[in-house]
């Protein structure tokens, strides 16, 4: 923790403690927008707390019950909800606070935020797609010369696997006449 400043160092008394009082108050939107996150993960970690409780309590089917476990329980679920209220009146002053930041801010068309191209300029598209045309073409071509010389190095293999397989066809043939 920092000192403040003396008061004879060009600074009046209360000027240091007004500022960051006045900083603190001053929270920007992010900074809300994170609050509000960390609530809502509070609200949902309390909410799946209470069905936790909830599953662990038995039904009142007139099994004999521990009275003292039960008012314990009870006790609990009815703190967890207490809690989940105020995190759910916090989240509202949260959402209040941003949208009050957010009201001098003029809201921009979603459309300004996508850039895309627009079908103002029908004659660049034609250059365009002629371009992406050309290009297409060119490289089908490629595939095609690579495809063909695929099929080429395939029959060159084929050939030398029955080349392999009739000799060695022959070997074992001699190998088998001599014994």
């Amino acid at each position: 923790m920092s000192t403040p400043p003396l008061a004879g160092a060009g600074m009046p008394p209360g000027a240091f403690s007004g500022t960051q009082a006045q900083a603190a108050r001053e929270v920007n939107t992010a900074s809300l927008c994170r609050i509000g996150q960390e609530t809502v993960q509070d609200i949902v970690f309390r909410t799946m707390e209470i069905f936790q409780l909830l599953r662990n309590m038995q039904l009142p089917n007139g099994v004999t019950y521990h009275a003292a476990t039960y008012q314990d329980r009870l006790a609990k679920l009815q703190e967890h909800l207490r809690q989940l209220s105020i995190l759910f009146r916090k989240l509202r002053l949260v959402y209040d606070k941003c949208n009050e930041n957010c009201a001098g801010l003029d809201p921009v068309p979603i459309e300004q935020l996508i850039p895309y191209v627009e079908e103002d300029g029908s004659k660049h598209d034609d250059r365009g797609a002629a371009s992406q045309l050309r290009f297409a073409s060119e490289e089908r071509r490629e595939i095609m010369e690579v495809n063909k010389k695929l099929k080429q190095k395939n029959q060159q293999l084929k050939q030398i696997m029955d080349q392999l397989r009739n000799l060695i066809w022959d070997i074992n043939a001699m190998l088998a006449m001599r014994n």
